[in-house]
């Protein structure tokens, strides 16, 4: 596993703990730890078929894992004595009853969490539901829904949201108003994981990433970090001695254009002051040696699940 690894601390607000869940024979998540700590947001990314959702649904106890643990605040989600006063969950926005208007769902929402039920105007005209907050959910868009779910998640007032593809349906303006609305969640000392399939606007909203791929975690860290640290661009007149000189160590490499090649250092097992002892040990001429230009998320993304894509059983459970 490519990975940075970090000790769990006791503030950490989200903790799950190698957590394992199979359906049949079929192993969708697999010792799957990560951390979140208050004030942050966490993207949660993986290919179709990775094991997101079930990570998701075992941490508010939607699924009960085979192995490992998982804490919301310290405790196991079904340990929580009134759950939404503490994390407001998104797993499904189409999972509403259509016949309830916006404004009769959160007002049974705000009575279930025992809250004032004065909340719901406020929320709705802070999603921009105002206007249609007597209207039958069944007749909403799908960005309207997701705008009504996050409205759900808040109405407890909680430190932690979970959110499964928030951004699904939304146009360009709706995820604008989601990153600053999850911004200033953060900002305030709130906790945010996230999943998304939407590099760019991940790339532009969180703080930290975690990435799963056939159900285990193959990165995780500063979305910094990873951006800055994941390869090293080596060019050498000399290619065939360096190429030798690099499978010898057992440094994986790609070759490039122009007697180059790059270098996945990703989660420290490799780094640059290594790569130099080895030319230097075997006499290989290096005439660069430096981080290569980040390609953005999308590149790190790929890189890491391109030889690890979910088995087809996996996506199917």
């Amino acid at each position: 596993m490519r990975a940075y690894s970090r000790t769990a601390r006791l503030d950490d607000m989200i903790t799950t703990t190698a957590l394992t869940k199979s359906y049949g024979n079929a192993r969708v998540v697999s010792d799957v730890s990560l951390h979140c700590e208050p004030g942050t947001i966490t993207g949660f990314l993986g290919p179709n078929g990775a094991g997101k959702s079930t990570t998701l649904k075992m941490i508010v106890g939607l699924a009960r894992p085979d192995h490992g643990t998982s804490t919301v605040d310290g405790r196991q989600f079904v340990e929580l004595p009134n759950p939404t006063r503490v994390v407001g969950t998104l797993l499904d926005a189409s999972a509403m009853h259509a016949g309830r208007t916006g404004r009769a769902t959160l007002t049974i929402a705000a009575r279930m969490a025992g809250v004032p039920t004065t909340r719901v105007d406020e929320l709705l005209d802070r999603v921009g539901l105002a206007d249609a907050a007597d209207r039958r959910v069944g007749g909403y868009s799908l960005g309207m829904r997701q705008r009504l779910g996050i409205a759900q998640t808040l109405v407890g007032e909680p430190q932690v949201l979970i959110l499964d593809e928030p951004a699904n349906g939304l146009d360009p303006e709706g995820i604008a108003w989601m990153r600053a609305l999850l911004r200033d969640f953060a900002d305030r000392g709130g906790t945010v994981l996230l999943s998304s399939h939407l590099l760019h606007e991940v790339q532009a909203t969180v703080d930290h990433l975690v990435v799963i791929s056939r159900g285990a975690v193959v990165a995780s860290g500063r979305l910094t970090e990873l951006l800055a640290s994941s390869s090293l661009l080596l060019r050498t007149p000399d290619p065939d001695n360096l190429a030798r000189a690099l499978r010898a160590a057992h440094i994986d490499y790609q070759p490039g254009p122009d007697q180059t090649f790059t270098v996945d250092v990703l989660g420290g097992r490799v780094t640059p002051k290594m790569v130099a002892r080895v030319a230097l040990e075997q006499q290989v001429l290096l005439t660069e040696l430096r981080q290569s230009d980040s390609g953005g998320l999308e590149q790190l993304f790929f890189s890491l699940t391109a030889t690890n894509a979910a088995r087809p059983q996996e996506a199917a459970a």
